[in-house]
């Protein structure tokens, strides 16, 4: 996926002995968390907005010279990667560096997640199921072999939660009855944490049946 054409350069990018004044403008104005400062045409860092109720509009950048956070990326990053980016720093606005550390402009969150929603994941007709199962016993591979064991494609899948050893895997198939793909996802000890209003249907009756059955017994 070409992330190229999702450039913003527009954006300020401030040199380290701007006046603070500047910065202030820009985050009042906008609803960005960072902005690229660079010292003599080189990348130098991030100021962000969370500091913004400490510039003082009579100071420079330069004040805050060991407070600049230091991510980017570059073109050649791929847009998974430069979804985690934005996630690991808690960021909407990102820099792309060029081969010399030069800014090029930015990546705004809202553009890369519009072209992550335009994927066939989400808009492809199908299924979504959600399963998890111990991260030494997973493989993307047995889950692809799964689904497609029952005569259906795996449109795409990724990790969405990774927690005391257990993987959780989002997952979506070109199906809508999903009942057959979840039993044999079973078969193999993984657990369903979410399949289609049939499945969890099945599942509430059966967990009414036991209550049921216990309060009867007592």
């Amino acid at each position: 996926m070409q992330l190229n054409n999702q450039i913003l350069k527009n954006l300020p990018v401030y040199e380290v002995k701007t006046s603070l004044k500047e910065a202030i403008a820009f985050f009042e104005e906008t609803t960005f968390s960072h902005v690229a400062v660079v010292e003599g045409g080189q990348f130098l860092g991030l100021l962000s907005e969370n500091d913004h109720a400490c510039f003082e509009a009579d100071k420079s950048i330069e004040t805050f010279r060991y407070d600049l956070e230091s991510f980017f990326v570059k073109l050649e990053t791929s847009w998974l990667d430069v979804l985690e980016k934005f996630a690991r720093n808690e960021a909407n606005l990102l820099p792309i560096l060029d081969d010399s550390n030069k800014v090029l402009g930015y990546y705004d969150l809202n553009d890369i997640v519009s072209v992550f929603i335009g994927t066939p994941f989400f808009t492809e007709p199908g299924g979504i199921l959600v399963v998890s199962k111990g991260i030494k016993d997973y493989s993307f591979s047995e889950i692809a072999q799964i689904v497609e064991s029952n005569n259906n494609k795996l449109l795409g899948a990724f990790i969405t939660e990774s927690l005391n050893d257990i993987v959780q895997v989002t997952l979506k198939v070109n199906a809508a009855n999903l009942n057959e793909i979840i039993q044999t996802f079973r078969r193999y000890n993984y657990t369903i944490d979410f399949g289609n209003d049939d499945d969890q249907f099945l599942e509430d009756l059966k967990q009414r049946s036991d209550y049921l059955e216990k309060y009867l017994n007592v």
